[in-house]
């Protein structure tokens, strides 16, 4: 910990330091407390790195200035999993405003969360559950984008979800229902290519055709990660390497949609950052022959 504080002791918490950053490009890395050290030492190549939001929201503390030191090497962006969109409760203002004071202070290029809930009567599972397509909760979700944008006074993106059940009252399909809240919402989507693949082999959908329907200006940001394969489904872990099929239908995802920024994900089981680093560093070679 000695080289990480000499670090910090040059650093003014007081004064911005950082550019304001628009966009982001190439094979970013997804943050992560194991490596903070690592990074503050050797300042690796990587474009940019992907902060959970939800980590940073208290208002002091060792957790902040780690991102601040971040954000004053990277550009960044912000991913969380705590607006609980799809839920039937109201929009918690008291958390997004939490979350534009740490957007206004870290100046991220993007801020995402998902189409899934997480709470119910102010109550939080820590999980991202699944909705019912029916035109019900895509109004509510539909709804929720919308006051959260206006509070942030910016665009949101959301992800595509992975499931393992369908609701039988459903009234679409999952790309309807996306694209349905994507062009109500005026919102970006963040493709998460693993979610999408896991979801079309737990329930028998054709990815690639998925792909097609989306529209192509909207998706400003892809996610990659490992699943683990449980036999009679495929177990979202974020806690692998990216498998082979994944990599395939992201070659296809950037047939359609052109060279965008791609981030690596791994939630569990968190190897060494040159793992990682390895991961990205594919993304970025299958980015690079986009033309």
């Amino acid at each position: 910990m000695v080289g990480f504080f000499v670090f910090l002791c040059g650093i003014s918490m007081t004064e911005k330091r950082f550019p304001t950053v628009s966009n982001i490009a190439g094979a970013g890395l997804g943050l992560r407390s194991s490596h903070y050290q690592h990074i503050f030492e050797t300042k690796p190549d990587v474009p940019w790195f992907e902060l959970l939001s939800d980590n940073y929201l208290g208002e002091g503390g060792l957790p902040i200035v780690r991102a601040e030191a971040i954000r004053d090497l990277y550009p960044i962006t912000l991913h969380g999993v705590g607006m609980s969109l799809g839920s039937a409760d109201a929009l918690n203002t008291e958390y997004m405003a939490r979350l534009k004071s740490l957007a206004d202070r870290l100046e991220p290029a993007y801020i995402s969360d998902h189409i899934a809930w997480v709470s119910i009567e102010g109550q939080y599972t820590h999980d991202l559950l699944p909705l019912p397509y029916t035109l019900e909760a895509q109004k509510n979700i539909i709804d929720k984008i919308s006051k959260a944008q206006d509070i942030l006074g910016r665009t949101l993106l959301v992800e595509n979800p992975s499931s393992y059940l369908m609701f039988n009252c459903s009234e679409m399909s999952e790309e309807e229902f996306v694209n349905g809240v994507l062009e109500q919402t005026d919102c970006q989507l963040l493709l998460d290519v693993n979610n999408l693949y896991v979801s079309a082999q737990n329930h028998g959908f054709n990815a690639e055709k998925y792909l097609e329907t989306l529209p192509k200006n909207r998706i400003k940001e892809i996610h990659l990660a490992g699943y683990e394969d449980k036999g009679k489904y495929l177990f979202d872990t974020h806690g692998y390497t990216v498998h082979d099929p994944v990599w395939k239908l992201y070659q296809k995802a950037l047939s359609l949609f052109g060279s965008i920024p791609t981030l690596i994900e791994w939630d569990t089981d968190v190897p060494d950052f040159d793992v990682l680093l390895g991961e990205s560093k594919k993304a970025q070679k299958i980015l690079d022959e986009v033309t």
